[in-house]
């Protein structure tokens, strides 16, 4: 069992900057079946061994996946060691499940937290508060500053495109500001699919005054539909080079899948480029295109030599590498005709 001495994730995102070599982090959900939460153990055993500076473990809404998520968080930060920050979102939850949640934490040994209202849930239209909970994020990151004081480094979200709700640029932007000022230690930002936008964001969010650190999302494309669907929902703007490419390639999962591997590193390069290190990678709790960007972009190199892309104290024989092969492909395309209840996906 390996457990890492708990640190800040503000802490760590700001030694990583101090240090000037680009990082990276990923997101990870909690799969919905006791088998798909095995593999994706295993999984993480494996991703760790590249260096993110944390990973972090995203909250269903009204604490659906409440013990999952905290199982998951727990694991990751005392079996694999990874600083682990856990969502904490405002839907449907009041302020004794938003109180039984962050003592859990505590208890888990979980410090770090990302503060966020949440989406509707799936049956819902619309986001509405609910009774005894809170409106927004900024709500919740005072209340946890409020009630817990400087116990969690808490972050919160940034939206570079503004939020899909927000009729009004420059007043999201405000309410941005007004998140960070109520206590935020770091930020990450909702993913873009166009460098720039990002950078141009994040030089006003500079402008303003504020110096925590900002980590840019970025999401590889894993397939055609999760591509339109996540478009659907986020209003993300694309490229239109990309979506032309996707639309010619989409009857093609794999041509896919290496069309957003190769996207993600261009746009990974451009943001480096622009002075900005850090990548939050949301994996979808898929292994093989996060990986593969991180090849391309030479991050997480030295942790892949080291191991020789096998786990911890075997030998790199051709057995034990077709065996960690088949164990990072064996789910690579989870959502086919009638999906896997073993993928972590």
């Amino acid at each position: 069992m390996v457990r890492a001495y708990k640190m800040k994730v503000s802490d760590k995102l700001k030694q990583a900057e101090d240090s000037k070599q680009p990082y990276f982090s990923f997101e990870y959900f909690p799969p919905k079946t006791e088998q798909g939460l095995a593999n994706l153990y295993d999984r993480i055993e494996r991703m760790a061994r590249l260096g993110p500076v944390f990973v972090a473990v995203t909250w269903g809404a009204g604490g659906a996946t409440a013990q999952r998520t905290l199982e998951l968080c727990s694991a990751c930060q005392g079996v694999f060691g990874v600083e682990t920050v856990m969502h904490l979102t405002c839907t449907n939850m009041d302020i004794a499940q938003v109180d039984a949640a962050l003592e859990g934490a505590k208890a888990a040994g979980i410090q770090n937290i990302l503060a966020l209202r949440g989406d509707p849930p799936r049956d819902a239209e619309y986001w509405t508060a609910c009774e005894g909970g809170f409106s927004h994020a900024v709500d919740l990151v005072r209340y946890i500053r409020e009630k817990y004081g400087s116990y969690f480094c808490v972050g919160v979200a940034g939206y570079p495109e503004g939020h899909i709700e927000s009729t009004d640029a420059d007043q999201d932007f405000e309410y941005f500001v007004a998140k960070v000022e109520a206590g935020a230690d770091f930020v990450v930002s909702q993913l873009a699919y166009d460098a720039n936008v990002f950078i141009q964001w994040e030089k006003k969010v500079r402008a303003r005054g504020i110096t925590v650190p900002v980590v840019a999302g970025v999401l590889p494309v894993q397939s055609y539909q999760s591509f339109r669907r996540l478009v659907f929902l986020t209003k993300v703007a694309v490229p239109e080079a990309l979506r032309e490419r996707l639309e010619e390639a989409k009857a093609n999962d794999q041509a896919v899948k290496d069309l957003g591997v190769e996207h993600a590193v261009a746009m990974v390069r451009q943001l480096q480029a622009a002075g900005v290190r850090g990548v939050h990678l949301t994996t979808l709790n898929l292994e093989n295109s996060v990986q593969r960007v991180l090849e391309a972009l030479g991050m997480g190199e030295a942790a892949m030599k080291s191991t020789g892309r096998a786990l911890a104290g075997q030998a790199v024989t051709g057995q034990a590498m077709t065996s960690t092969a088949e164990r990072r492909v064996w789910d690579d395309f989870p959502n086919g005709r009638w999906g896997d209840a073993r993928s972590p996906a």
